[in-house]
C-alpha cells in the first residue's frame, strides 16, 4: 500500500502541487491524468524516491518492491536482453551474482560455505530457480524470440528494446508497478497482451497514459492532476470525462436548470455503474461506483484546442493505387511488392508490427522518399496536406516566431496578424504564447503548429504518420473528433486504438507476408477477426 499524507511539491520556485493525500491499494489500477506540465511524470518520481517531496511524506509500506518502466532504450548496450530483464528485481539479481562469485572462488571456505547457503535460502524465497524461465516466458509473449534472449541489448531493434524494458518492468511480480506510457513504440498485438496482464494484475499498478482506450481497459481509480491537487476519481477515463463534463455544465448552467443537470449526472453514475459490471476489473469497480455522492464529481480546468480540417474541393473519382511498391533501407527490405487501391471516402488506418514499415510506406506516400521499384498513382483532383512523424523539416527556419512560421501557409487576406493570432487562439497558443519562436517548442507545440498549417491548406486527402505521439489527452480528443467528422480521405498510422476504432472504415495491415486489406471494416472488427485472436491467443499461451 502507498500512503500520501498534505504532500506538496515545488520545483524551481513554482508550486507544482500542495496538500495532496491518497491512498493506493493492492488490486487496483490507477491512471494518471492531467495536460502536458502538469507533473503527471514528477509524481512517479515522487513514488519512485528519485525525488522528495517538498512537505509531507509519502509512505511504502518496507518490504514492498518498486519496479517501473524505464525510458532510457540505450542505457543497457552491454547487457544480454536475460540479464536486462532479471536485473528489473535489483535484490534477486544481486543475490544471483554473489552466490555465483561465491561459488566461483578458488579459495572456498567453511565460512563461505555458511553465507552461499544463507543466500540459496533467499535465492529459493524469491523464486529464483524459476527467474530464467520466467523471464524468458514474459519475453515471448510480447514476442521476443528465445534466439534473442543471450542476445546484447545494443543488437536489438528500437521496437525490441521497448519490448524488454518492458518485461523488465514486469519481471518478477512486483508490490508496486509504476509504468510511464507503456504503450509507446508497441504493436497492436503487444498493447492487447499488456491490457490483459494488466487486467488481472494483483498487485498495485500506476499508470500515466496518452491512450484512452488503454486507460478505459486497464484503469479501475484515476488520478487527475489539476489545480495544483491531485484528486482521485472511481471508475476509468471515459466515466472521469463524461462525469466531469456534466459537472462544468451544471456549474455553468442557471439556478433554473441545475435540478435538471444533477438527475442528469446521477443517472450517468447510476448507468455507468451498471456497465461496468462488464468491465475486466467488474466487482471492485462496480461496488466503488455505487458508492458516489455527487460532491465526489469535479469539472475539469482542461482547455482543447479547435481543429476543423475542411478542403478547397472534393476528390474525384480516384484517390491511390500502390502497385508492387518495395523498399530497402541499409540492405534490409521493409516494404516487398505491396499493392493496394483506395477509394475516395476511405480513411484508411496503416498498421504492422513494423512501425519502420509503415513509416517507410507513409513517407513514400508523401513523397519524402522514392521506392525502390514499382507504382504510386493519386487520383488527378488529390490535394494533400501531411504530418509526417518526423515533423523536424516543417521547421527548418527555426528563428521564426509561430505567428510568422504560420504566415507562410496563409491566403493572402488570411495573413495578417490579427486572422493569425486568433486562428493560433484556438490552437491554444494564446497572448504572447505566439511570438515564441518554434525553436523553442514542445513536441506537442510542434504537433499543434502543423496541425494549424494542415487546417490552412485545406486539402482533401490527409496523410498522417502517428499524430497523436506528442499530444495531451485534450488535443488528442479534439484530433480525434476533427478527423472523424473530415469529409475527404485520410491515410493514416496510430498505436491509440479508439483513435483508430473510431476514425477508420479501412484497415491494412503490412505484414511480413505482404499486404492485408480490410475493406469497410472497423478496428475492433479487424481486431476481433479469428487470424489476429489466433495471433492474440499465442503470445498468451
Amino acid at each position: 500500500m502507498i500512503t500520501i499524507q498534505n504532500m506538496g511539491l515545488q520545483l524551481s520556485g513554482k508550486k507544482l502541487y500542495e496538500d495532496v493525500n491518497l491512498k493506493f491499494t493492492p488490486g487496483n489500477c490507477y491512471g494518471v491524468i492531467g495536460a502536458n506540465g502538469a507533473g503527471k511524470s514528477t509524481f512517479l518520481k515522487l513514488l519512485r524516491g528519485d525525488l522528495a517531496p517538498t512537505t509531507g511524506e509519502i509512505h511504502v509500506d518496507k518490504n514492498e518492491r518498486i519496479s517501473s518502466l524505464s525510458q532510457d532504450h540505450y542505457g543497457f548496450e552491454e547487457q544480454t536482453v536475460m540479464q536486462t530483464v532479471i536485473q528489473g528485481y535489483k535484490h534477486l539479481a544481486d543475490v544471483m551474482e554473489e552466490k555465483d562469485a561465491l561459488y566461483a572462488k578458488a579459495d572456498f571456505s567453511d565460512e563461505d560455505g555458511i553465507k552461499a547457503a544463507n543466500l540459496e535460502a533467499e535465492f529459493a524465497e524469491m523464486d529464483g530457480w524459476n527467474a530464467e524461465a520466467d523471464a524468458s516466458q514474459l519475453l515471448q509473449s510480447l514476442e521476443i524470440p528465445e534466439e534473442l534472449h543471450q542476445q546484447l541489448m545494443s543488437e536489438l531493434t528500437e521496437g525490441q528494446k521497448v519490448k524488454v524494458l518492458l518485461a523488465r518492468a514486469l519481471f518478477g511480480e512486483p508490490d508496486i508497478l509504476l509504468l510511464d506510457e507503456p504503450t509507446n513504440g508497441l504493436d497492436v498485438y503487444s498493447i492487447e497482451w499488456l491490457e490483459n496482464f494488466l487486467a488481472d494484475y494483483p498487485k498495485i499498478t500506476i499508470i500515466v497514459s496518452h491512450d484512452r482506450h488503454f486507460l478505459n481497459q486497464t484503469c479501475t481509480m484515476m488520478c487527475d492532476v489539476d489545480f495544483g491537487e491531485i484528486r482521485m476519481y472511481v471508475g476509468n477515463y471515459d466515466f472521469w470525462l463524461q462525469s466531469s463534463q456534466l459537472a462544468a455544465k451544471m456549474r455553468a448552467d442557471s439556478n433554473a436548470k441545475k435540478e435538471d443537470k444533477i438527475k442528469e449526472l446521477q443517472a450517468f453514475v447510476a448507468r455507468f455503474s451498471a456497465n461496468a459490471s462488464k468491465s475486466k476489473q467488474a466487482t471492485s469497480r462496480k461496488k466503488q461506483l455505487d458508492k458516489i455522492s455527487l460532491d465526489d464529481i469535479k469539472p475539469s480546468s482542461r482547455k482543447y484546442p479547435f481543429i476543423k480540417f475542411e478542403e478547397n474541393r472534393p476528390l474525384g473519382n480516384d484517390l491511390l493505387r500502390v502497385d508492387n511498391l518495395s523498399k530497402s533501407i541499409d540492405g534490409v527490405k521493409i516494404l516487398d511488392n505491396v499493392t493496394f487501391t483506395l477509394r475516395p471516402g476511405d480513411k484508411t488506418a496503416l498498421v504492422s508490427r513494423n512501425d519502420l514499415a509503415t513509416t517507410t510506406l507513409m513517407q513514400i506516400l508523401a513523397g519524402v522518399l522514392e521506392p525502390d521499384s514499382g507504382e504510386i498513382k493519386w487520383g488527378q483532383t488529390v490535394e494533400m496536406s501531411s504530418l509526417m512523424k518526423d515533423f523536424a523539416s516543417e521547421f527548418n527556419n527555426n528563428d521564426l516566431r509561430i505567428i510568422d512560421w504560420l504566415r507562410q501557409f496563409a491566403e493572402k487576406g488570411s495573413d495578417d496578424d490579427a486572422f493569425l493570432r486568433g486562428f493560433l487562439g484556438r490552437m491554444l497558443f494564446s497572448g504572447d504564447d505566439v511570438n515564441k519562436e518554434v525553436k523553442v517548442l514542445s513536441g506537442g507545440e510542434k504537433v499543434r503548429c502543423v496541425l494549424s498549417k494542415m487546417m490552412l491548406q485545406k486539402g482533401n486527402t490527409l496523410l498522417l504518420d502517428d499524430p497523436t505521439n506528442h499530444l495531451d489527452l485534450e488535443s488528442i480528443t479534439a484530433l480525434n473528433e476533427a478527423l472523424v467528422g473530415f469529409p475527404g480521405s485520410i491515410i493514416f498510422t496510430s498505436h491509440d486504438h479508439e483513435f483508430i476504432q473510431t476514425i477508420a472504415n479501412h484497415i491494412i495491415e503490412v505484414s511480413n507476408n505482404g499486404i492485408i486489406d480490410k475493406a469497410d471494416t472497423t478496428y475492433d472488427e479487424f481486431i476481433n477477426h479469428p487470424d489476429v485472436q489466433k495471433k492474440l491467443s499465442d503470445m498468451y499461451d
